[in-house]
């Protein structure tokens, strides 16, 4: 087995580890109104969003970009469920930011710095243009158990989806040529474009488990947590223990 697997293993280990300890935690850390609710709503995002653009776009795109909308979008609702307005646009472009450049560090191995970070930069730019005419994740926020379908997000939806499309298009034809430049273009705009929607369909589930979850579900689900922890940073010395080894 490879090295870097073991070591890999063992960190995301340490983390659940991490992770486990502050559900047992949730009191001390202020219960409903305390930071863990905003943590669920991150590990929530990373992975749902995650798993939707790596299933199109390849794992280490799923991973950039799933934890940077994760945790942008859970800053966004946390602020939106405690009936506060949106944040700034100096803010919201910030956040755009950070998601549109992971886009461009998914983008980056196969299509190399200059493509990445022309798509980052223009996908940086279509986003604020979109927050400064009210078009935002936590726009017209609700939390009830229901999915949410309106014409306004089948609308940005669409837009965004087309937008994706033309912007791998722009930098396929100025930065670096891409083969089959249209159906790469149609599979970007597609998939992140879907997989937003997607997201904006059912986040109003995600909000109100994130906002109502009993408190021994959360000790019980940190408990596991831990115990999976535990056995994925003990694999390092099981393989030592058998004596299996490690190229």
């Amino acid at each position: 087995m490879d090295h870097h697997i073991v070591a890999i293993v063992s960190i995301i280990g340490t983390c659940l580890d991490v992770l486990g300890s502050l559900y047992l935690a949730y009191d001390l850390l202020g219960g409903q109104h305390g930071p863990l609710r905003l943590l669920t709503r991150v590990v929530t995002y990373s992975v749902l969003f995650g798993i939707g653009y790596g299933l199109g776009l390849g794992l280490f795109f799923g991973l950039a970009s799933g934890i940077a909308t994760g945790i942008t979008l859970s800053i966004e609702f946390s602020r939106a469920s405690r009936g506060l307005d949106h944040y700034s646009l100096f803010w919201e472009g910030l956040f755009s930011a950070i998601r549109a450049f992971a886009f461009g560090a998914g983008l980056y191995r196969i299509l190399g710095f200059g493509f990445a970070i022309a798509f980052a930069i223009l996908i940086t730019l279509g986003q604020i243009f979109a927050y400064s005419r009210g078009i935002r994740p936590a726009a017209d926020y609700a939390a009830p158990r229901q999915p949410r379908m309106m014409r306004r997000l089948f609308w940005a939806t669409l837009i965004r989806t087309v937008g994706y499309m033309v912007t791998a298009l722009v930098c396929n034809a100025f930065i670096h040529h891409v083969d089959h430049a249209w159906s790469f273009a149609i599979r970007v705009g597609l998939v992140i474009g879907i997989v937003t929607g997607v997201g904006g369909t059912v986040y109003p589930y995600i909000e109100y488990y994130a906002d109502n979850l009993p408190e021994r579900r959360l000790g019980v689900f940190g408990i596991a947590l831990i115990l999976c922890g535990f056995t994925l940073q003990s694999l390092q010395y099981w393989l030592a223990l058998f004596d299996l080894r490690l190229t």
